[in-house]
């Protein structure tokens, strides 16, 4: 009989075939730790995305199969688990070399963020009163949403830079494709996401405080205008980002 990667209906009622070996001594934990055709596999974007696919369907038929065939032995020699490996050696190089220029790119503007709401900080808009130092436009209400987004700003990015550092240097052994790995990145992710949100929550707060007695309609204008990448960002993110 035929096992392969679209035999999930054989894993279905009854448990038919959980016994059954090929010619070669391959059970149905051999066949379902090949590795995938590349036509299924390029259905997910990116290799470590794919890997984790990967991990994900042999775990779930390891959970079917009887304990006596998860370390049994093929023609070859070969346990489930060793032929997986086998099998999927290159897709894991291939994963962390995809896993480590998306975490370098978070990284880097992550940085800028923090960087740029770290100075804005202190360069307060509307500048500082003389004598007392206080800032001019402490008591409106533009003012408070500016320092509580700026901050904000500053926090996530942070977080994100120490999250994704962790991703760098990762040992990247197979088994942390599964969660560790795709974890950390969508906190990553999520969070230089939000800190690219709250950054443009303090612009469109400073523009206000700037214009708003002489412009306040360009003032709206700009920003609702800073909406826009916000959105664009958040519709560029893969799909998994919103599991």
């Amino acid at each position: 009989m035929a096992f392969g990667h679209n035999g999930s209906t054989q894993l279905g009622a009854k448990y038919n075939h959980l016994n059954d070996i090929d010619y070669f001594g391959n059970n149905m934990l051999h066949l379902a730790a090949e590795l995938s055709p590349y036509k299924q596999l390029s259905r997910v974007s990116g290799a470590a995305l794919q890997m984790q696919r990967e991990l994900q369907w042999f775990k779930e038929v390891e959970k079917f199969i009887p304990p006596k065939h998860r370390e049994s032995r093929n023609n070859n020699g070969k346990t489930p688990q060793a032929l997986f490996t086998e099998e999927h050696k290159d897709l894991v190089k291939e994963g962390e070399k995809w896993m480590k220029d998306t975490a370098q790119s978070c990284m880097l503007v992550a940085t800028l963020i923090a960087t740029f709401t770290f100075a804005a900080a202190f360069i307060l808009p509307g500048g500082n009163n003389n004598d007392t130092g206080i800032p001019i436009f402490l008591h409106t209400t533009a003012f408070l949403v500016f320092i509580i987004s700026d901050a904000l700003s500053l926090f996530s990015s942070s977080t994100s830079v120490l999250i994704v550092s962790g991703i760098l240097t990762s040992r990247y052994a197979e088994q942390d494709f599964l969660v560790s790995l795709h974890r950390r990145l969508i906190i990553g992710l999520a969070t230089l996401f939000f800190s690219v949100a709250t950054m443009m929550v303090a612009f469109g707060a400073t523009l206000f405080l700037v214009l708003h007695h002489r412009a306040q309609w360009v003032a709206i204008q700009i920003t609702l205008l800073g909406s826009v990448p916000v959105c664009l960002l958040y519709r560029s993110f893969p799909y998994w980002l919103t599991w």
